[in-house]
């Protein structure tokens, strides 16, 4: 029995791909027929290569392996850090800053610095410094929060990066491969599979595929820890990741609009 069903793919819109003339040609094998214009990935292909990264991904994480989750489009973010959180892993959800991996040093001297600031600030030091001040620090924090928060955690590099968007997350992609890390990856038919270790083809666009794929790698790695199938949303750090606020369903009708003008 396979991970995901033909009709789960279906429906999530999975086997949309872009615009004919839009095409990566090394996406071929991966490509059922074009349809108006549009290419239509095989779901029975993604179908097995879904299966060989889920048990990559669980067997990697009964391993002890940690796991990096990376997906800034608006239609990826909410995913991205509700899931990854679930499965006690880390993510980048916002924009990937210059080095984040292969400048790790330095980026971990921010994050500790993020820490610093919310011990402040919960201690309730802000509310004895002068206003001005006070503003500017929390300024500090928020940012730091929004592009560092789902790395708070993190105090060595991951073992496996998971990424929806290839061609979007083009630096990550350099940064990982410069560091040898393995990369699993949604592929839609204008990305690179010879950038990715793990391909999984995919629409990488409309939510509810990108939520479908995401949240079954997320349930590999879980399973690989804890033998079971968390609550949804249930959370295995001893914290909370920091993430922005996304109501993913109220948000999926109008992220899958966004993600068909994507495709034109």
């Amino acid at each position: 029995m396979t991970v995901i069903s033909l009709a789960q793919m279906l429906e999530a819109g999975v086997h949309f791909g872009h615009q004919s003339r839009r095409w990566n040609p090394k996406m071929s094998p991966y490509i059922f027929t074009e349809r108006n214009g549009v290419h239509i990935i095989d779901l029975v292909q993604t179908a097995q290569l879904m299966d060989d990264a889920y048990h990559y991904l669980r067997s990697a994480s009964e391993s002890g392996k940690r796991f990096l989750f990376v997906g800034t489009k608006r239609q990826a973010a909410g995913i991205v850090a509700q899931e990854a959180g679930r499965c006690g892993s880390y993510y980048v959800n916002q924009r990937w800053l210059g080095g984040m991996l292969t400048n790790w040093t330095t980026i971990k001297t921010r994050i500790e610095r993020l820490k610093d600031l919310e011990r402040r600030y919960e201690s309730g030091i802000f509310e004895l410094l002068p206003k001005q001040e006070a503003s500017k620090l929390r300024r500090e924090m928020e940012k730091l929060q929004k592009y560092l928060g789902g790395l708070k955690l993190m105090n060595r590099l991951p073992d496996v990066v998971v990424i929806v968007d290839v061609r979007r997350e083009y630096n990550a992609v350099q940064e990982c491969q410069k560091l040898g890390l393995p990369i699993v990856s949604l592929l839609d038919t204008n990305c690179d599979p010879d950038q990715v270790d793990i391909p999984i083809p995919a629409n990488d666009d409309a939510i509810r595929s990108v939520k479908l794929i995401i949240s079954k790698l997320a349930d590999a790695i879980y399973e690989g820890r804890h033998g079971q199938i968390g609550e949804p949303g249930e959370d295995v750090f001893d914290e909370e990741p920091e993430a922005e606020d996304f109501d993913i369903e109220d948000s999926a009708d109008q992220d899958d609009e966004d993600a068909e003008e994507e495709k034109d």
